[in-house]
């Protein structure tokens, strides 16, 4: 009997328990959801979120800090000093950042390559002003081209990079915006918000629901041929709750000259445009600088050596549009992406 009296008590902490939790919850349905837009790294981004505390300020700080590291439209920031070959301090981030990169460059076998920028200005320009760089062009730029040339080398207490060559330049355009979704998502946890969307550029990272209490959707635009980019019409749907996004495509980046069709992609091997019939490449990973990086590689490469870097990273889930042997556009997603969902985009 004494037993059983001392047991009274359970029933009633159980109570209190449901009962909490149960406000806990109807509380958390209640938070409004902030929604902020603006400027940064030369794009636009859109970041929407769960919570009764702007975090605003935060959110800036959070993106300059990253523009004040990793872009080349900041003329101030450490890639560009590094690219003018001047004395600066590599910030823990700036590391990172490189040693990611260098690391997806090896996987991919120089697919990704941070190196590129001096041969993806030259064909820029030269599509701009309607005159390609000459052969000659090309192989003097490729010297200033190969991931392997660079690294970062120990000066005492500092890192310093060490360059085969100083005209060679680094930009990070191709990892950068999915970082800074990375970062912006990371310091909107630190605050305590369950359920976030930030998206940098078309580079997007999620967790838990969106503001109807469903998975995030997101759409990846059809690759129609649209340079003014003022098509939008969206191919499929891609619902998930937590991971990150990037989509890589040449569909709104290219140029015809002579009848023929180049697209913006670099391939770092060749020093001139690539030329396969994948349209767009969208990937989905647990951190977006790493989906950004292999979307951006997979548009190098093409698909049929994009599936055999697939084969070796599960965590990876893709989704590819193509054309067929009859100029038809067909669509391939990679093996169990359950989260990949094709829609309408309705």
């Amino acid at each position: 009997m004494k037993y059983k009296k001392r047991d009274l008590w359970k029933p009633f902490f159980l109570l209190f328990l449901i009962v909490g939790t149960v406000i806990i919850l109807r509380q958390q349905q209640h938070l409004p959801y902030q929604r902020h837009e603006g400027m940064i790294f030369g794009t636009v981004y859109h970041i929407t979120y769960q919570s009764d505390e702007d975090l605003k300020k935060e959110i800036l700080a959070t993106l300059n800090e990253v523009d004040a590291t990793l872009s080349t439209f900041n003329e101030t920031s450490v890639v560009s000093l590094v690219n003018k070959n001047m004395e600066v301090t590599l910030t823990p981030m700036f590391l990172h950042l490189f040693q990611l990169a260098q690391k997806i460059s090896a996987d991919t076998d120089g697919a990704f390559d941070i190196t590129v920028a001096p041969l993806v200005n030259a064909w820029g320009f030269g599509f701009k002003h309607n005159s390609f760089p000459s052969e000659t062009q090309v192989d003097s730029l490729m010297r200033l081209t190969d991931y392997r040339k660079v690294e970062i080398i120990s000066q005492g207490p500092r890192s310093v990079i060490k360059k085969a060559n100083d005209g060679m330049m680094l930009d990070f355009s191709a990892i950068a915006k999915g970082y800074g979704c990375d970062r912006v998502a990371e310091m909107l946890q630190q605050h305590g918000v369950k359920n976030l969307m930030v998206e940098i550029g078309g580079e997007i990272v999620v967790h838990g629901s969106n503001p109807q209490g469903q998975p995030w959707r997101m759409g990846v635009s059809k690759p129609i041929e649209d340079s003014l980019n003022v098509n939008n019409e969206i191919e499929s749907v891609i619902t998930f709750n937590d991971g990150a996004l990037a989509t890589s495509g040449n569909y709104r980046n290219f140029y015809y000259r002579d009848g023929k069709k180049y697209a913006h992609t670099i391939d770092p091997k060749t020093g001139h445009p690539v030329e396969h019939n994948l349209l767009s490449a969208t990937v989905i990973a647990p951190d977006c600088a790493t989906a950004d990086a292999y979307a951006t590689a997979f548009m190098v490469m093409g698909m049929e050596k994009a599936k055999k870097i697939l084969e070796r990273h599960q965590e990876l889930k893709v989704l590819f549009i193509y054309t067929d042997d009859k100029g038809a556009m067909k669509l391939w997603k990679s093996v169990n992406t359950n989260t990949l969902t094709h829609g309408t985009g309705r």
